[in-house]
């Protein structure tokens, strides 16, 4: 087939070109635009009517002269070829190698806008992972197949926390194959740069596949990269069976271009200037993890979102927890106790917890005991800022309790090395030793047969009555 070619551009704005006097152009087709001078760029049809075609380029409009510009369309949606070669490779936002090595062989190209899931295909996640983070583990448990995005702002360390979890997350008992997909979306070079060390020098590349935009990159290519790296991320699931970790950062860079374009297209906008149907187009992109019944493979999802002015009720995040199943939460206030990593507990939740834990999972006590230290560490924020307002020596013995058990929850339990990894036995033991640092009449969320059993402080009080305060 000949791909006609037409010489009616009409007009040349910010990343869109208006083509005039087309035939039957469809939303999201592929279109190449040639330059005068050869030079060959790539498009794909935003809008389209009897008359004209509004087409995005996948790069800038400089050098495009509206009177020597031809425009063909390819009758084709933005594939990508996808093959297990990929593994240990590095690839730009538009799928186009970035490492020294050739081009992959494919062994078959998709659709990088994915297929819808069958809701009746779904399985239920249930399969706890193990991310090697104590507050992740043991608090807010990521379950293969969620979507837990990581909300954050700027200059906290969510790149690092992201990159400990893609190294060292593994599926408990099983040994069904690992990978992580990475989508870098508008990066620094210091950022990209950073991922890439850090997956070499802890030898993760071999199961890692990374598609790098950087911020010098065009905008509109943060459109595709995210499709592009869950395309990729599909194909390994659900045709190599594998348990595969997808990485998106950052969500606000693609929801920034995503404003951007509407503006060019002159839409009207909805809150703050994003398009209204920022959450429709965030949905199709957070839904496409999950698992698929009869199928060993999934794909699980940490999306990092940095939160502008640590706002969490700006439209971005705001939309994201409504589709998403909870969200870990860095918090600057522990950042700025030097506590690595700063996840704040009581701004953090997972809702699929109680699915991946307990008995034959993680342990029979551990939901109780997650709810004992979340509530403790609620009772330790109430009593700080009390302090913060009466002072230390106005508080009563138990406030002055709570104060000293969240230096030590804060201490030992939200806070590890960036290297190290805990397995959930020791996140367990390390929640009980803290627990135990308080009489036994206060372990109210806790069933009688656990205290028992793993309850290490003094058991002689738990008949006294509380003072009164």
């Amino acid at each position: 087939m000949i791909d006609i070619e037409y010489k009616t551009v009409q007009s040349v704005y910010g990343p869109l070109v208006v083509v005039d006097k087309i035939g039957n152009a469809a939303y999201n087709e592929i279109v190449k635009v040639k330059l005068s001078n050869g030079e060959q760029r790539l498009g794909q049809v935003l809008e389209t009517s009897t008359k004209f075609a509004i087409v995005q380029l996948f790069g800038t409009t400089s050098n495009i002269n509206a009177s020597n510009t031809s425009v063909s369309f390819t009758g084709e949606t933005f594939q990508i070829g996808v093959s297990e070669d990929m593994l240990g490779r590095i690839f730009d936002g538009q799928g186009r190698p970035r490492d020294i090595n050739a081009q992959v062989i494919a062994e078959e190209k998709r659709d990088i806008n994915g297929e819808p899931m069958n809701p009746a295909a779904r399985a239920l996640p249930n399969d706890f992972i193990e991310t090697g983070i104590s507050t992740i583990d043991g608090l807010m448990t990521l379950v293969r197949g969620q979507k837990l995005p990581i909300f954050s702002g700027s200059g906290l360390p969510h790149n690092e926390l992201a990159a400990q979890i893609a190294m060292q997350s593994a599926v408990r008992n099983t040994n069904d194959s690992f990978a992580v997909v990475f989508a870098g979306i508008g990066l620094t070079n210091y950022d990209a740069s950073f991922f890439m060390n850090y997956f070499r020098r802890k030898g993760a590349m071999r199961r890692s596949v990374a598609f790098i935009n950087l911020a010098e990159d065009p905008s509109v290519e943060r459109i595709l990269t995210p499709r592009i790296a869950l395309t990729t991320a599909e194909y390994l699931a659900y045709e190599k069976h594998m348990h595969v970790l997808v990485i998106m950062s950052d969500m606000t860079n693609y929801a920034e271009a995503m404003r951007e374009m509407s503006s060019a297209r002159e839409e009207v906008p909805g809150r703050r200037g994003y398009p209204g149907y920022m959450y429709t187009d965030l949905a199709s992109l957070y839904e496409r993890a999950g698992i698929v019944s009869n199928n060993k493979g999934s794909i699980t999802q940490l999306d990092i979102l940095t939160m502008p002015g640590d706002d969490v009720t700006h439209p971005i995040p705001d939309l994201t927890g409504y589709i998403t199943e909870g969200q870990i939460n860095l918090g600057r206030a522990l950042y700025n106790k030097h506590i690595y990593p700063p996840i704040n507990p009581i701004g953090s939740l997972s809702r699929l917890r109680s699915l991946g834990i307990g008995k034959g999972k993680t342990r029979e006590d551990h939901g109780n005991l997650a709810d004992q230290l979340y509530g403790a560490y609620a009772k330790a924020l109430e009593a700080s800022s009390l302090s913060s307002i009466v002072g230390k020596e106005a508080l009563s013995d138990t406030d002055r309790m709570y104060l000293k058990f969240g230096e030590d929850f804060e201490g030992r339990f939200i806070s590890q090395g960036r290297d190290e990894r805990r397995d959930i036995e020791k996140t367990l033991e390390i929640g009980w030793d803290l627990v135990s640092a308080l009489p036994e009449r206060e372990l109210s969320r806790i069933k009688p047969e656990y205290i028992e059993k793993y309850y290490k402080g003094n058991k002689q009080d738990k008949h006294m009555v509380p003072e009164k305060e």
